[in-house]
């Protein structure tokens, strides 16, 4: 019972013989609690450092039991105590960084202005991700295109993710299909679901994107290079555009892990149908790799198996009778 306040069952178990036999001395102990005599020798100390025995003023060879209640209000006294001191301690530290932050801010290099920040190095950004998950309140959106995500970029997600979710935040991300066939990326969107987090995944995704609480938006300032840095906004305007867009990303997309579905008209995955539709729109090849963050051998592969369903000699042949039959 005494467990939550320090005590062994072994010392407990002294403590309580002390307590029903107060002139028992050694050898009275080792009978009652059937213990060793180093354990009781041990238990014994304890008792006395946890103020739950002291010496008998009658017999000062002997240990006389505190009674529970004077022991265990002493304990707590002594818990309060150090609580105060950690919360001034703590009260003092939060003060002290805020005289910081007020004495170096001016030092920042990338200072908002009208609600947007440009950042413009990958330590800004990652700094910048850190404070946003630590004031989001309620849930983070990201969208993830181009399949495979680089380690750095899965290693710096993991704690901020990892603590916003232990704090009971909801953590949607979108990734595209293809990150199926890269094992860490993979691995990583399995992890996040398995901790509480949702995953979905789609063909097309649009560009990379992270919502906080759908009031602060992170934007790579040229999605094809999303070391050029990024923007970072709270414009109302924008971060509602950018939440709308995000919804009907999620409402198309299907949960990590799902079987992959097929139109029933065409027997197309997909995958498959967003290839067609891009390559019939001019696509070339490299590029609809690109968009779709799968391999250029895996796209001429999809392409041949749709030109051989159509009966097709040629792209633009598949192009002209996936038309006819209403696939694109």
């Amino acid at each position: 019972m005494l467990s939550v306040l320090g005590l062994e069952p072994e010392t407990e178990a002294v403590y309580a013989a002390l307590l029903g036999c107060p002139q028992a001395d050694l050898s009275d102990l080792l009978a009652i609690t059937q213990l060793t005599e180093p354990v009781v020798r041990a238990a014994l100390d304890h008792l006395v450092d946890r103020s739950f025995a002291r010496p008998s003023r009658d017999n000062p060879d002997r240990l006389r039991a505190v009674s529970p209640q004077v022991a265990l209000d002493m304990i707590i006294r002594r818990q309060e105590a150090d609580l105060a001191r950690r919360s001034q301690k703590l009260a003092a530290n939060r003060a002290a960084a805020a005289e910081a932050m007020a004495s170096y801010g001016h030092l920042t290099p990338n200072v908002p202005v009208n609600g947007t920040e440009r950042l413009v190095d990958m330590d800004t950004i990652e700094a910048r991700l850190e404070i946003l998950a630590t004031e989001m309140k309620r849930e983070c959106l990201s969208v993830m295109p181009g399949g495979a995500q680089s380690q750095a970029s899965l290693d710096a997600s993991r704690p901020l993710d990892a603590n916003a979710l232990g704090r009971g935040m909801a953590i949607l991300t979108l990734y595209q299909n293809s990150v199926r066939n890269d094992p860490a990326t993979y691995a990583y969107a399995k992890w996040l679901t398995d901790s509480g987090g949702e995953v979905r995944t789609a063909p097309v995704l649009p560009p990379r994107m992270l919502l906080f609480d759908r009031e602060v938006a992170l934007v790579p300032i040229d999605p094809g290079n999303t070391r050029a840095g990024a923007l970072c906004t709270r414009e109302p305007g924008i971060v509602a555009s950018l939440a709308s867009i995000y919804d009907q990303a999620w409402d198309t997309a299907v949960p990590l892990g799902a079987a992959a579905t097929r139109d029933t008209n065409t027997g197309l995955a997909q995958g498959e149908t967003e290839l067609l539709a891009l390559l019939a729109g001019g696509m070339t090849d490299e590029a609809a790799a690109k968009r779709l963050g799968i391999g250029l051998r895996t796209v001429r592969r999809h392409m041949a198996g749709i030109m051989e369903r159509l009966d097709a000699g040629s792209r633009f042949e598949a192009g002209i009778k996936a038309a006819q039959r209403g696939w694109l």
